[in-house]
This record gives structure tokens, sequence and C-alpha cells, in this order.
């Protein structure tokens, strides 16, 4: 079985410097607001019984006059899946539960409702298998036909040099698993997700990662420069009640269908970096 740890280490660091990259981004964003918000870093470490090194993260946090609440983790976390749990996860059983995962997660909720809220999340994780998955979508409480078009062209650009079928296959993805069955619609207006991209030799995992890191970089190209373009717009309170509703179904998905949600809570993960994905204010009519 092929020993993932120097694997591991590479993505990890690739996750770090991204988060790095968009934290100062977002940070730029807010001084051309005029506003000195500035991200908030809190290390946690993960416990389980047995385990001398289960690992942990960081949850990066910011709250500002153009990001609402952003948040920004990496965490990187090893160990064994409970057993009930184990049988749902690629390559992982109640005989063999073990795993190591590192990856980043990233939400922002915008005090503008023309501008759209937006997730992204990569991430390596081995089990007896080795993968990747992960993407980014857009989800606007107002939505712009321009704004779409421009962040699925990003994450076109991501996929066409890899593979001409990854952004068909995975956009259709994105539609299917960002969608709320109880209220029959779609979280937002897409983007991509893919997962279990296996990683069977060492040119496996350098390809995949590849990929992995043009969807960071895309990302750190595209949304900014839509946040840019709408974070100045006149909204009225009808605007921003509309926002609140979203939110409202966005933290719907996110709290009963979201495979990370669920992934965090049922490993042990930092809880306040698990729902940092929740809107700071919200409605329900």
């Amino acid at each position: 079985m092929t020993d993932w740890t120097d694997h591991s280490a590479r993505a990890r660091a690739w996750f770090e410097d991204l988060r790095d990259q968009i934290c100062a981004e977002f940070e730029a964003i807010e001084r051309e607001a005029g506003s000195d918000a500035s991200f908030t870093y809190t290390a946690w470490n993960r416990h389980e019984e047995g385990n001398p090194d289960p690992g942990g993260g960081t949850q990066g946090l910011m709250k500002g006059k153009v990001f609402e609440k952003v948040g920004v983790n990496v965490s990187t976390v090893r160990g064994s899946f409970a057993k009930e749990f184990a049988g749902s996860i690629n390559g992982a059983s109640a005989d063999n539960p073990g795993f190591a995962a590192t990856g980043i997660s990233l939400v922002a909720h915008m005090a503008n409702p023309h501008v759209p809220a937006v997730h992204m999340n990569t991430r390596f994780l081995t089990t007896t298998k080795a993968w990747f998955g992960g993407g980014a979508d857009l989800n606007p409480p107002i939505p712009y036909e321009e704004d779409t078009a421009e962040f699925h062209a990003a994450m076109q650009a991501a996929c066409d040099p890899h593979n001409p079928t990854y952004f068909e296959r995975y956009s259709k993805w994105a539609e299917e698993y960002f969608y709320i069955p109880h209220r029959q619609v779609g979280r937002g207006v897409g983007g991509i997700f893919c997962d279990h991209l296996e990683c069977a030799d060492d040119a496996a995992w350098e390809r995949n990662f590849a990929f992995i890191q043009d969807i960071g970089k895309q990302f750190l190209e595209v949304f900014p420069a839509i946040v840019r373009k709408r974070m100045n717009s006149r909204f009225t309170p009808e605007d921003e009640a509309r926002m609140f509703e979203y939110r409202g179904r966005y933290a719907e998905f996110n709290l009963v269908y979201d495979r990370g949600t669920i992934f965090g809570l049922k490993t042990g993960g930092n809880i306040d970096a698990i729902l940092m994905s929740l809107p700071p204010r919200a409605t329900w009519s």
C-alpha cells in the first residue's frame, strides 16, 4: 500500500497557501471599501481516544463591511471513523476504519444582496484508497446572468486543460448535489463538484492535484472580480429581505444534506469551524 504521507503534506501546504492568498485578497477588498476588517485565526486540536496524533486545523473568520461573514478553514486530521459511519466512506469499512484528510473550506456571506454568497472546498483523503474531491459554487440571493456566466467560465477554465469532459460532468454533478429536495430548488446557480478522483499511483496523484490547484486559482481570479463589480450596488429593504430568506434555505441545505458538515461532525471536528458556513442572519417565513 502506498504511503501518502508526503503527498498529504504537499496538499496541506497548497491549501494553506491558497488560504493565505484568498484572505489577503478579501482583506484588500475591505480596505477598498474603507473598512479595517481583518481575519482572526483560531487554531483547534482534534481529540480521539487512543490517538496520539489526531490532527486539527485553523479557522479563519472575518466580519466586515463587504463580507458580513466569511470563513476560510484549513484542517488536517487523521484517525478512525466510527464503525457505523465508516461504511459510507470510499475505501473505509467497519473492519478498516482508518483515514487521513486535509482540505480547505470557504463560505462567504455578503452584506450587499447584489453580491453573491459563495462556497469553495477542496480536499485530499486517504483510507485504503486515496482521492481528491471538491469544487466551488455561486450562491446569489439576486442572480445576475453575467455573474453566473463568468463564474462558470472560470470553472470551465479549471477543468478543460485536464479533461475536456470534466466541466460538463462536474457542473451537472454540482446541480444535482447542491439541490434542496424538500424545497425542490437549487441552492444557487451552480459551479462544479467532484469527488473520488482516485490516485492509483504517483502519476495519477500529480494529475489530480494539478486539477485541484486550478480550481483554487480560478476561484481566486473570478470571485473577487464579481465582488468588486457588485459591492457598491444600491439595495432596498426588499432586496435585503430576499437575501435573508435565501440564507435560510442555504442553512437548511448545509444542516440537512451537506456531506462536509456530516463528515466534520462524524469525525470529531471543531464545531465552530464546521458550522462557520451558517449565515450570521437569516429568516424563515
